[in-house]
């Protein structure tokens, strides 16, 4: 019976250990443990079944690799800046008859080098097709790349893939191709690199276009009713990279024919005191070093009194509506004569039906009312 016992006892030892991850040149932590242990020595060896420690006794001379706890029932070490040549399987063993043994498979994660964009030589000119490519190198796993432009992210880009010299870590590059416009000049383009030993805190890396393109010019008066003596202001609104040069005024194709009342101060152009004679087709152009462009203004300057007799009250207006409200009244009364005059009704008084030789009105109502049918009518009638 006893040693029955003892068998189930020995049976019943086993060392239990667990794989680790960690980032290199991080710390990981080894641990090797056993429920039942009758006084047993624990041992770790490394992936070339080098002994680096034997109960708490040091094995191997490296002094990263140090005792964390040492017990019959616990063998933990640690292994301080671990390099990508420490991954691999280490082994816990437990003396007893026959040796059990118990595996760990340590893995380093290797970070991704800060990234890297190529590609962009400033300035670009509207029009022209972009190829950023954004690069990072020693990754373990291979790190994934994505881009974003005004924070949102651009999906159809090219991913490579190459293994280092080392045959451990990766280089991974991906390129971004698309064609600018004017409304990419000062956006930023982001790169952005996601890997699992970044602790989800992804390394970035930015390029900020810069694009030039030919002018855009649009004219805005100081007043949308010019009028006859009073100043007017065209103000030539041009916007360009790089900046337009000062801007051209015109007038009907030619120079501006009163210098003396049509100053010219920047992109302004100051009309003193307008006249008729001012009316026309100005132009204003805007020049850089990409190209042209121009808008135009048509001048017409109003009679102030005329403008003025707009703003008035409308006689003729206010005389229609008289007029109108005067007829359909006169319409009105003759459509009710010719109603009343269509339903008009015969009317006998009582003296009418009394007899004519009647000495007064009481004696003709009372003849009237004995002889209705023989006395000879008299009629009224009423509209």
């Amino acid at each position: 019976a006893a040693s029955k016992n003892k068998v189930k006892g020995s049976q019943g030892q086993f060392p239990l250990t667990q794989n680790v991850t960690v980032v290199e040149g991080g710390t990981a932590i080894l641990t090797c443990r056993v429920d039942q242990n009758d006084n047993t020595s624990l041992q770790w060896s490394n992936p070339a079944q080098q002994t680096l420690y034997f109960d708490d006794k040091k094995a191997l001379r490296d002094n990263r690799i140090e005792l964390v706890r040492a017990s019959w029932h616990e063998l933990s070490i640690s292994v301080s800046d671990v390099s990508l040549s420490d991954e691999g399987q280490y082994t816990c063993s437990l003396f007893t008859m026959p040796v059990k043994t118990s595996k760990a498979y340590l893995t380093v994660l290797g970070v991704p080098e800060k990234p890297q964009i190529s590609g962009f030589s400033s300035p670009v000119m509207e029009g022209d097709l972009m190829q950023l490519t954004c690069k990072t190198s020693g990754s373990k796993p291979a790190a994934d790349i994505r881009w974003f432009k005004n924070d949102k992210e651009i999906k159809d880009v090219k991913y490579l893939k190459e293994e280092d010299a080392n045959r451990k870590t990766f280089t991974v590059s991906s390129t971004l191709d698309f064609r600018v416009d004017r409304s990419d000049d000062g956006v930023a383009v982001i790169c952005r690199v996601d890997h699992e030993s970044l602790n989800a805190t992804p390394q970035v890396a930015m390029q900020v276009l810069e694009i030039h393109y030919t002018p855009s010019v649009k004219i805005i008066p100081s007043t949308p009713f010019p009028q006859e003596g009073q100043p007017l202001i065209l103000t030539c609104e041009s916007k360009g990279k790089p900046l337009p040069e000062p801007v051209l005024w015109t007038k009907d194709g030619g120079e501006l024919p009163d210098p003396d009342r049509m100053v010219v101060s920047g992109r302004e152009l100051n009309i003193l005191f307008l006249n008729k004679t001012d009316n026309g087709t100005y132009r204003c152009e805007a020049t850089n070093t990409i190209g042209q462009s121009s808008a135009e203004y048509v001048l017409i300057v109003h009679d102030p009194n005329a403008l003025a007799g707009q703003t008035g009250p409308d006689h003729a207006l206010i005389g229609g509506i008289v007029a109108v409200v005067v007829f359909v009244t006169l319409c009105s009364i003759f459509l009710l004569g010719r109603y009343l005059a269509r339903h008009k009704g015969t009317y006998l008084t009582n003296e009418a039906k009394g007899a004519e030789d009647a000495p007064d009105a009481d004696t003709a109502i009372i003849n009237a009312e004995g002889s209705q049918v023989n006395a000879e009518e008299k009629k009224e009638y009423f509209i």
